[in-house]
């Protein structure tokens, strides 16, 4: 039987039309005969740096004037790229920054592409659960990401190549993708359907056919857009050993569960289907096999109140069988076609206002640790369903302001992370935030600035003595559930003009992991590497084992 060790891959020949709209887009802007005036749009755009929306359209009205069609961002950025291609000007990649529409798509350090798996029947009989027959469980049709499913038909192939190419198209670096698969519980869809539908994932980053999820992995682990991340969301009553072990041949890194509440009595209420211990239970797996935990988090449920919510936020972190690395916070949303609507015409269920859910996430971001990501804090779902309560989409920065007018002041990953800001190795320290869980002992080995904003991290897990492991061939082995550079997301191979990635931080990161496990005893190390990520490991010493599941090293 082959393996990815000994798997040779033979490309296939592109599909026809991968590159056709892009290409198409690209060729639309005429530049032949007046190179000249688009290099001075482009240095009159550069100046002042950054721009303005006002800027922009001012100087695009100016050049329409002279003749130069009125481009959009995408289009000035193509532009861009095709006079430095053809030596017209200097390639920079502030200028790049400035040209990019919405560039917080990739200021984490990756570029994420999330799709959509077809509407499938969910065990869960959650009452805020709304019900679209047109979607996967839980998904509204008019939610953006969903409507670029449906619009695809929920093929996985053309989801991703469409997110791709718009990605391309308003100047992202697509070489580093996290792949977020979306759509109700994974688990309970066929296993033939989810291998299906990651190949085809894998097959559209690729940009070429495979035969089957074992060659696809082969070929993107050296591939022009290589999978750094692959996320799925399932329920917690569905993690088994055998469970994690099929995620591994998968490829999936991170798991996102729904704890909703840490309330046996508000999860019986809301028809969860499950206890918190099934929740303690899951993570305790998931935490020893390596996964990325990424939990999600409800206010304002059926039962709930928000002082209780308060209380309920702060035992994510104090119960050590809990403490996520990642968490969305999901303030409960009213709408009509969910069970709950009928518990609000009873009179038995009331919205927050929002003052009330402002105030129970001031309080709420304030408990949480300097570990932990703060990846959303709203649904995505557009507020003209919301039958009552809260009706804006922009709950953070309505939070945020109101902790600055108290001086207070969230320390989450995603409140401290450099984003574009230039960092210089010489200027960063190394801080270590160490924790216990109830298998496992946790360290958060961080590069910050003086000002303590993160510029990398790592996640080391060293698991407990004698503890029963999901994966028995993880035995004596500790484990790196994690390593992020943030910054800008760089090109492979491209070197650092001061952004975070590419100047060793991810090194230094992984050598402090392997000397701490050393000298807490242990002869192994392992990290949960996606398959794009695969090479980059092996230039520190790992490599495929465990059935080829894992990368290990000898310390």
């Amino acid at each position: 039987m082959r393996t990815l060790k000994d798997l040779q891959v033979n490309p296939v020949v592109k599909r026809d039309g991968y590159d056709a709209e892009w290409q198409a887009k690209r060729e639309s802007v005429a530049i032949e005969g007046q190179e000249t005036l688009f290099v001075q749009l482009i240095e009159k755009l550069a100046s002042p740096l950054p721009s303005s929306p006002q800027h922009f359209n001012h100087t695009m009205r100016k050049f329409a004037k002279q003749g130069l069609p009125f481009l959009s961002k995408s289009q000035v950025l193509d532009v861009y790229q095709r006079l430095c291609n053809q030596g017209w000007l200097d390639f920079d990649p502030d200028l790049r920054t400035l040209l990019q529409t919405k560039p917080v798509r990739s200021q984490a350090g990756v570029t994420v592409v999330t799709v959509l798996t077809k509407p499938y029947p969910c065990p869960g009989k959650c009452v805020f659960c709304p019900t679209d027959v047109r979607m996967p469980k839980s998904y509204l049709h008019d939610e953006p990401g969903a409507q670029r499913a449906e619009r695809y038909a929920f093929d996985p192939y053309d989801q991703t190549v469409g997110r791709i190419q718009a990605l391309e198209q308003i100047g992202h670096p697509v070489d580093k993708i996290e792949l977020l698969i979306l759509g109700g519980t994974w688990s309970s869809y066929r296993r033939d359907y989810q291998e299906w539908f990651i190949k085809r994932c894998f097959d559209a980053m690729n940009g070429v056919d495979s035969e089957t999820l074992l060659e696809a992995q082969a070929f993107n682990a050296a591939a022009d857009r290589r999978n750094v991340g692959l996320v799925v969301e399932t329920r917690q009553d569905h993690i088994t050993p055998d469970e994690l072990r099929w995620f591994r041949q998968l490829g999936v890194t991170k798991v996102q569960v729904g704890i909703q509440s840490l309330d046996d009595r508000v999860l019986a209420l809301n028809k969860r289907g499950h206890d918190v211990q099934a929740t303690r239970d899951a993570f305790r797996l998931l935490r020893l096999a390596g996964y990325k935990i990424h939990g999600h988090w409800m206010p304002n449920l059926l039962g709930a109140t928000p002082e209780s919510d308060v209380a309920d936020y702060g035992r994510l972190w104090s119960d050590p069988a809990i403490r996520p690395d990642e968490l969305k916070i999901y303030p409960t949303m009213l709408l009509q076609n969910a069970e709950l609507y009928d518990y609000w015409q009873r009179g038995e269920y009331r919205p927050y206002t929002e003052e009330q859910v402002t105030e129970a996430l001031v309080q709420c971001k304030v408990q949480t640790p300097r570990y932990v990501r703060l990846t959303r804090i709203i649904r995505d779902i557009p507020t003209n369903n919301v039958v009552e309560g809260f009706t804006k989409a922009n709950l953070r920065q309505i939070a945020q302001r109101e902790m600055k007018k108290r001086g207070l002041q969230c320390h989450c990953i995603r409140c401290r992370e450099v984003r574009r800001q230039k960092v210089e190795i010489d200027d960063l320290r190394l801080k270590i935030d160490s924790y216990e869980t109830d298998a496992t002992r946790e360290h958060f080995l961080s590069f910050v600035t003086e000002a303590d904003r993160l510029a990398g991290f790592l996640r080391l897990s060293l698991p407990a003595p004698r503890c029963p492991l999901p994966i028995p061939e993880l035995a004596g082995h500790a484990m790196i559930r994690e390593v992020h550079v943030y910054g800008p997301a760089l090109a492979i191979g491209d070197d650092s003009d001061g952004e975070a990635q590419h100047i060793g931080l991810g090194t230094r990161l992984v050598e402090r992991a392997k000397a701490m496990s050393r000298e807490a005893g242990y002869g192994r190390i392992a990290v949960i590497s996606a398959v794009g990520t695969r090479n980059y490991y092996r230039k520190l010493g790992f490599e495929l084992d465990i059935d080829d599941l894992y990368m290990t090293t000898i310390l």
